[in-house]
């Protein structure tokens, strides 16, 4: 007892742990069922709301062809009733011998009923016997009174069975027995010996309805059978084309657990456009090949920046492993005799190192810059002529013995298809050009082509500076976007040769660097923009090369919404092609008319007889 006691007193921590726990929130109703109906499978709503549709078009239709038939009977049979009743009343007399015109006899057809004036029963009239002594008659009111039966107005009342012998009679029979009555009650009257009509009472005549209610049985079940045979023919149908239908869909969720996977070509089989899914199939297909570009460019961007960084750090450590060898060699040999004359050798290498060095970390920190879009002012005007001109005097004072001639760049037409239109070089005065971009960095591109002709190319070989306006159809963002290759070159020849036939696209200023040099492999040209690739090393290290001068100049140009790329020169040799958005092509003034033809006619006759007056004189 003492531990029955003290049990509920030891639980008062943790009674109060329970208590500060929240409980659980109770879900709602109609999220539980929402969550429910959301985890149903597409396929199985689609073929559910099918079912239901046709199982409720289906009762729709067959309850309305039931209503309407059984309508048309009622509508027949008070007709027939009305119709038939004076025939019934006048034949009441022999209503035991006589038989209607298609055979049947009276008696087991219309159920008469015979009332006075007080509609107290007069025992006159004739009840239906159906077979196996079974008598049906309509419930009417009571002897004596009409119970508000509104007269030459039919009504519906049930059924009263009798059965007059021991046999126990059909269930058919019985059923058509209980069916309900359709009863008229008619005036009737009598004419006196004096000839005086007076209102003798009300005949009630009655028609059972059996033969109606078995007609709209037998249609609801004709209904029935054809609503269940339409209702499965719907669905196998329906669960056909949704299964058919979803099954792209079904493909589309494969292919993306195998893009989940790692596998980014693939792509959604193609469907008509026109359908939602081939729609939705062709967003993805284009969205898939968006991404794989982005992840291809992205590994391609970040194994760059891998070499990048590799390369940077090997041209980095070079100076500076030669400035510590130097360093160590002056510590090395300061106390032995003409430790003066090597200090200043060794002096000599470290500040070349550094200023190599020096050169490096400058062109690493451009590169940066550009980038990330900073350290460019695109928007001066910059007298690019001027700027090519100076590069050209540059190159005269390093190699005085080179042959510099400038000229023009011009558009010679394709011949055929073995000599299509190409840019070639026309000796003469070049063309005063001004564009809008940032003279320092376009001063930068020009005297990085040139620093490159000087150190790869022999000090007496000649060159050709030409520059020129031309037109292409092609817009400054497409041309920025093309690969700095020959191919893209041709493409963009194909474009000039379409603007300066149609006049229309943008006008840009095209500056070439040909020399006659040694040139460079055709596979090599494209790697000529990549970061520290040098055709020579030995010689770039010997007038001063990084490899970041064509990779700057790239950035520079591409900063302008240019294009730069080298090509082989006739001969023997490089090309190094520079292309500048100028301005858009102005629009051609429209044809004149005939009217405006003839008015400038009207107006030129005046002028010519002024013209013509001195002369007279």
């Amino acid at each position: 007892m003492s531990q029955d006691i003290r049990q509920p007193s030891a639980d008062p921590q943790n009674t109060q742990k329970n208590a500060a726990q929240p409980c659980p929130q109770r879900v709602p109703l109609h999220r539980r069922i929402g969550r429910k109906v959301q985890s149903i499978p597409l396929s199985t709503k689609l073929v559910a709301c099918i079912i239901v549709l046709l199982t409720i078009g289906t009762i729709g239709i067959s309850f309305s062809i039931r209503t309407l038939v059984g309508n048309y009977l009622l509508q027949k049979t008070d007709n027939q009733l009305v119709n038939q009743a004076q025939m019934i009343f006048n034949s009441m007399d022999s209503l035991d011998s006589t038989t209607s015109e298609d055979g049947r006899s009276l008696v087991n057809t219309y159920y008469v009923e015979v009332r006075d004036s007080e509609y107290k029963r007069t025992g006159a009239g004739s009840v239906p016997m159906l077979r196996e002594g079974v008598v049906s008659e309509p419930s009417l009111p009571s002897d004596g009174s009409i119970n508000g039966v509104t007269l030459g107005e039919p009504f519906t009342t049930q059924a009263v069975v009798h059965v007059t012998t021991s046999r126990v009679p059909d269930h058919a029979i019985m059923q058509a027995a209980q069916s309900p009555w359709r009863v008229v009650a008619l005036p009737w009257s009598e004419k006196s010996k004096i000839g005086e009509v007076k209102n003798s009472g009300v005949v009630f005549i009655g028609l059972s309805l059996s033969d109606q209610i078995d007609t709209a049985n037998t249609l609801t079940r004709f209904c029935a059978m054809v609503g269940i045979a339409v209702v499965l023919i719907g669905v196998i149908l329906g669960t056909i084309v949704v299964q058919s239908t979803l099954a792209p869909l079904k493909r589309i969720e494969k292919t993306a657990a195998k893009i989940a996977a790692g596998d980014l070509s693939q792509r959604v089989p193609d469907l008509p456009e026109n359908t939602e899914v081939g729609s939705l199939s062709m967003s993805l297909n284009t969205m898939l090949t968006r991404i794989e570009e982005s992840f291809h460019a992205q590994e391609e961007t970040t194994e760059k920046m891998k070499r990048f960084v590799s390369d940077a750090s090997h041209e980095l450590r070079t100076p500076l492993a030669a400035i510590h060898g130097y360093a160590e060699l002056y510590k090395m040999q300061r106390d032995m005799p003409g430790a003066l004359e090597r200090a200043d050798e060794s002096i000599a290498h470290i500040e070349a190192s550094s200023a190599r060095m020096t050169v490096l970390v400058e062109d690493l920190l451009s590169l940066a810059r550009l980038d990330e879009g900073r350290g460019i002012d695109i928007t001066q005007q910059v007298k690019l002529t001027s700027v090519v001109k100076d590069a050209a005097d540059d190159l005269h004072a390093l190699d005085p013995d080179r042959g510099i001639t400038c000229g023009q760049v011009v558009l010679q037409p394709g011949q055929d298809m073995n000599n299509p239109a190409r840019l070639t070089f026309q000796p003469g005065q070049m063309p005063d050009i001004t564009l809008t971009g940032d003279a320092s960095r376009l001063r930068q591109v020009v005297t990085n082509i040139v620093g490159n002709i000087h150190r790869y190319t022999p000090a007496d070989s000649p060159v050709e500076v030409s520059m020129g306006v031309l037109t292409a159809s092609v817009s400054p963002e497409s041309l920025s976007r093309m690969p700095s290759n020959e191919q893209s070159l041709r493409h963009l020849v194909e474009a000039i040769e379409v603007g300066q036939s149609m006049q229309v696209g943008m006008n840009y200023a095209i500056v070439r660097f040909s020399d006659h040099g040694p040139g460079v492999p055709a596979e090599a040209r494209s790697k000529i923009f990549e970061r520290f690739y040098t055709a020579d090393p030995s010689r770039a290290r010997q007038k001063g090369g990084t490899g970041l001068g064509m990779a700057i100049a790239q950035s520079v140009v591409k900063a302008h919404h240019g294009f730069i790329c080298a090509s082989g020169s006739e001969g023997t040799g490089l090309t190094l092609t520079v292309v500048l958005p100028v301005a858009p092509v102005e629009p051609r003034p429209l044809a004149q008319t005939s009217d405006e033809r003839k008015g400038d006619k009207r107006g030129r006759r005046p002028k010519k007889t002024v013209m013509q007056t001195p002369e007279k004189a």
